[in-house]
């Protein structure tokens, strides 16, 4: 086997990858839906379920998140009380990931993860110790940017995994172009 320039072995030709039909999409059900679709959680209306981008992402980070606590202390916040959280976590397999409810806090309006209506917002806040003292390190800046007509929100793509897994162009990572 011939390895290419970055010391792997070359992908083959396109023609060879397997082509996804109409038949094979027909199991894959979750586009039709905006929410779960089985347990307890399923019952409720979507508005107070959870919001599926963040389950996304959260899915995402439940298989990274024994690595990345041994660096960094990892917990996701949710509005509703943490019974319901931790129902939902369980329909989910999440367990891994320390999950906190914010209910009946000033949290996420204090942290713009609340509209003054109420209304709920996907915020992802890094917080840093100092000694004894913590504080607010990082919000991200783009949730507050306008989107593209049809764009969702796109502020914490550069953490999910997923994202970093998307083709990158030909040539070494460092040049441009």
């Amino acid at each position: 086997m011939r390895l290419g320039d970055a010391g792997v072995a070359p992908l083959p030709p396109i023609s060879e990858f397997r082509q996804v039909g109409e038949h094979d999409l027909a199991h894959d059900r979750g586009h039709e839906r905006p929410g779960p679709e089985g347990g307890q959680t399923a019952l409720l209306p979507l508005a107070e379920g959870p919001c599926p981008s963040c389950t996304a992402l959260l899915d995402q980070l439940e298989g990274a998140a024994e690595h990345v606590s041994q660096r960094v202390s990892l917990a996701a916040a949710g509005k509703a009380p943490l019974q319901r959280i931790l129902a939902f976590a369980g329909e989910r397999g999440w367990r891994r990931l320390r999950l906190l409810s914010s209910a009946r806090t000033t949290y996420n309006r204090d942290y713009f993860a609340e509209t003054a209506e109420g209304h709920q917002r996907p915020m992802l806040n890094v917080f840093h110790r100092d000694g004894e003292t913590i504080r607010h390190f990082w919000g991200p800046e783009l949730f507050c940017a306008p989107t593209e007509p049809g764009q969702d929100p796109r502020h914490v793509g550069t953490i999910e995994p997923l994202w970093n897994v998307r083709p990158h162009p030909r040539g070494p990572r460092n040049r441009l172009g």
